[in-house]
C-alpha cells in the first residue's frame, strides 16, 4: 500500500490522501549460504518463507519488489552464494487479526482481479487505533471470503491505497497477488488518476494552481500532519487544484493528487489559508470567513450539522487494469450530505447578491 495512509491516523488520499520520494519498506530478508547451489529465486524463497505461496513470490518479483543485492530480480534469477535477498513493499508491515463482517458494500465494479467500492464517510478503511471492527477491510474479508488472499486474515490484503475515515469516495482493492502488486506499483509511481472535490473556507484569486510543500507529522501535535516549506523535513507533496464554484465565503475546488501523503489535501489547503469546511482536525470546524450577523452564524452551524465531517470526497479514480491493461476510470457523485451543504451555500450566495442577510 502507498501513503494517504500514515498509520497513526484515520487518514490519504491519499499508500489515499493514497502514494517521488516514497519509502520502500523491507518485509523479509535473507542471505544465501556460502555453499548455496544455483536455484531459481521463486523456488528458493518458497522454501524459506512460511505461509507464502510461489505465486505470491512471483507476483512480487514481477512488480520489482524483490531485490537481490539491492537490484530488482525476476523469479527466474538463480540464487548464488552469499546473495542478499530482500522483499520490499511501499507500505510497512502490520499484523492484526481480521474478523469477516457482513457489512453492505457499495460496489461500483468487480471482476476476477479488482473490486471498486464507494466508501461512505465515517467508515474506517482498515482496523487499528481503536477501530477493530466495522471497517472496510472487515466487510471485504466477508465479501471475498472464498478468495485465498482474503482467507489468510491479512489486514492489508488487497489494499493499494486508502482514504480518511471521514472522506467519502472511491477505492480500488486487488483480489489476487498479481493484481495487488500491479496496482500498488501504479500508486507508487503516481500513474493513477485521483481527483477529489473539497469545500474550503475562503475565496481564491486564481481559478487554478498548484501547492507544493513537504508534508510530515506535526512535531507539536502527533495527531496532525503539517507542511515543512523549506523541504528539510517531511515528504515531497504536490496538489493541483481548480475552482469549480465560488460561494463567496467558501469555495468548491477540485484537487488532483500528484503524490499521496497522509491528509495531503487537508494539510495543503490549511497551509494556504483555506481549511476544509468543518475539518475539526485542521481548524475548519469554526466560522473562518463571513459576516458577524447572527443569521449567518446560525446558517453555518446548520451546515455543520448537515455534514458533521470534513467536506472532502474522492470523486474520480483511474488506473490500468492488471490483466486487460486497459485504462479504467470511475466516478462517484457527491453524497447526499455534501450535496445538501452545497445547495445551502448556493442559495445563500444567490441571496447575498441582493444584500447581506
Amino acid at each position: 500500500m502507498i501513503e494517504e495512509d500514515d498509520y497513526g491516523f484515520d487518514a490519504p488520499d491519499e499508500l489515499d490522501d493514497g502514494s517521488g520520494g516514497e519509502e520502500l519498506y523491507e518485509h523479509f530478508s535473507i542471505t544465501a549460504d556460502k555453499g548455496q547451489t544455483p536455484l531459481r529465486l521463486d523456488k528458493y524463497l518458497t522454501c524459506r518463507m512460511e505461509k507464502c505461496s510461489r505465486s505470491r513470490i512471483q507476483a512480487a518479483a514481477d512488480s520489482g519488489n524483490i531485490l537481490v543485492n539491492g537490484v530488482a530480480a525476476k523469479s527466474s534469477y538463480k540464487v548464488k552464494p552469499l546473495d542478499h535477498i530482500s522483499i520490499v513493499m511501499p507500505y510497512p508491515r502490520r499484523e492484526v487479526e481480521i474478523i469477516p463482517e457482513n457489512i453492505p458494500l457499495d460496489i461500483l465494479y468487480e471482476d476476477d482481479d479488482v473490486i471498486v467500492v464507494n466508501k461512505a464517510a465515517g467508515m474506517v478503511v482498515h482496523p487499528g487505533h481503536g477501530n477493530y471492527s466495522g471497517t472496510l477491510v472487515n466487510a471485504l474479508a466477508y465479501h471475498l471470503r472464498d478468495i485465498p488472499m482474503f482467507a489468510e486474515g491479512d489486514m492489508r490484503a488487497g489494499l493499494v491505497h486508502r482514504i480518511d475515515k471521514n472522506t467519502s469516495g472511491i477505492l480500488v482493492v486487488a483480489k489476487n497477488e498479481f493484481a495487488n502488486a500491479f496496482l500498488a506499483r501504479q500508486f507508487f509511481d503516481h500513474t493513477t488518476v485521483r481527483r477529489y472535490e473539497a469545500l474550503v473556507w475562503g475565496n481564491f484569486d486564481e481559478d487554478e494552481g498548484t501547492i507544493i510543500g513537504n508534508i510530515g507529522r506535526n512535531p507539536k501535535d502527533r495527531l496532525q500532519m503539517c507542511v515543512f516549506p523549506d523541504g528539510e523535513e517531511g515528504k515531497h507533496a504536490v496538489t493541483h487544484y481548480r475552482v469549480l464554484r465560488r460561494y463567496g465565503y467558501v469555495t468548491l475546488v477540485e484537487c488532483r493528487l500528484e503524490t499521496g501523503r497522509t491528509h495531503q489535501i487537508r494539510v495543503h489547503m490549511q497551509w494556504k489559508g483555506h481549511p476544509l469546511f468543518n475539518d475539526e482536525r485542521y481548524g475548519g470546524d469554526r466560522i473562518l470567513k463571513g459576516t458577524t450577523f447572527s443569521k449567518y452564524r446560525q446558517f453555518v452551524e446548520n451546515c455543520f450539522e448537515l455534514m458533521p465531517r470534513h467536506a472532502l470526497h474522492a470523486r474520480t479514480l483511474g488506473f490500468v487494469h492488471p490483466t486487460t491493461r486497459q485504462q479504467m476510470l470511475f466516478e462517484s457523485p457527491l453524497p447526499a450530505d455534501f450535496r445538501a451543504v452545497l445547495d445551502r451555500w448556493e442559495n445563500y450566495a444567490a441571496h447575498s447578491m441582493r444584500g447581506e442577510e
